[in-house]
């Protein structure tokens, strides 16, 4: 009985820490965008989401990431949103970073949507190749409208 009892919390314990939530990485050129099926290939662009049971969403463009907020409103059950730093490819905080709309600079897409970790670095671009900045708040908004 006490085999049995230890049992049963060592795979309740497996089961809890068996679901982190925290975003994996993207495999570039062979996980495929939750949103538009295309291959993800672009690190300038990539964007990716992981919910609060550790379910991961992964996109070739920011844009498709919001268009999926967009078409299932399931912001509130998302504990994670991550988009890459453009020019470096490094993946950061979605809600703080800084948003361009530049005719200069395509996105997988077509909605010309970069992001910043700063707004330092991001009004530097928008000085050399025009455009508007935005929020995050401000993006959602603009793009999922």
């Amino acid at each position: 009985m006490k085999k049995l009892f230890l049992y049963f919390i060592l795979s309740g314990l497996f089961l809890f820490t068996g679901c982190k939530v925290e975003p994996e990485p993207i495999n570039y050129g062979k996980d495929q965008c939750h949103f538009c099926k295309m291959n993800i290939v672009d690190k300038q662009h990539a964007a990716q989401m992981v919910t609060k049971k550790g379910k991961q969403y992964k996109y070739d463009a920011i844009e498709c990431m919001i268009n999926e907020l967009k078409k299932n409103g399931n912001i509130d059950d998302i504990a994670i949103f991550r988009v890459s730093d453009y020019g470096l490819g490094e993946m950061i905080d979605a809600q703080s970073a800084t948003y361009l709309i530049s005719e200069k600079i395509k996105s997988p897409m077509g909605a010309n949507l970069s992001a910043f970790k700063s707004r330092e670095r991001a009004e530097k671009f928008q000085k050399k190749e025009g455009g508007d900045l935005y929020t995050w708040d401000e993006i959602l908004v603009k793009i999922g409208k």
